[in-house]
């Protein structure tokens, strides 16, 4: 009489419990390194203009005015945009909060470099660091150019690294599922994600050309 072998299943994942194991998802080798240089470049805007706020407060302190390189005319003043109040909106200097934020971003980058893989609820939150980035940045775009009347261009670095990271992360979202969107938005995004940042960017050239035109650069 043959002897019958049954096999324990307790162990094993059952439908219901793969279909509540979340789907972790990788970027690119070249999604990555977008997210890298697009960071880098947040922290070195950061990190230039802080280090400046710290010149402008020790002139200050020893009563000199202090020169900043980046400040070449009346328009082109990063001086004027450091010393406005909208340079600390949340009661510090905007630049910190950047060297954090931006460093985060590197390390997403880099992570994703090391064939790291995330859920969607990690995803969605990157999403909305770059959501709430972007809002900010178009806020600081309409004070600098209507309020405070001057133009950083560390500043606008950080914005450009911004507005960049923030269409791209989005794309990467809507092309997973993470985000619902229509098959032909998901097709045109697996093609020409790069239009949006550009054209996004453009406008921002525009408005700043129309605002001051050749006065940038008398």
């Amino acid at each position: 009489m043959s002897k019958t072998t049954v096999k324990d299943v307790s162990t094993e994942p059952g439908p219901e419990q793969a279909v509540a194991t979340p789907r972790a998802v990788g970027g690119s080798r070249a999604f990555a390194l977008l997210l890298v240089i697009t960071g880098a470049a947040g922290v070195l805007a950061a990190w230039v203009i802080t280090i400046d706020k710290f010149k402008i407060l020790e002139g200050k302190i020893a009563g000199k005015s202090v020169s900043l390189s980046c400040s070449i005319n009346p328009v082109v003043s990063c001086g004027s945009v450091m010393e406005s109040k909208q340079a600390a909106v949340f009661g510090f200097p905007n630049p910190m909060l950047g060297l954090v934020c931006y460093g985060i971003v590197i390390c997403v980058g880099m992570s994703l470099l090391a064939r790291a893989r995330f859920p969607r609820w990690y995803w969605l939150t990157f999403n909305f660091g770059t959501l709430f980035g972007v809002a900010f940045v178009t806020w600081l775009q309409f004070q600098s150019l209507y309020r405070i009347n001057a133009l950083c261009l560390w500043c606008s670095l950080a914005w450009v690294a911004t507005i960049t990271m923030f269409w791209y992360v989005t794309s990467f979202n809507v092309r997973n599922d993470f985000l619902p969107a229509p098959r032909p938005l998901k097709n045109f995004l697996a093609e020409f994600t790069w239009v949006l940042p550009v054209t996004h960017v453009g406008i921002i050239a525009m408005l700043i050309l129309t605002r001051w035109g050749s006065q940038l650069w008398a």
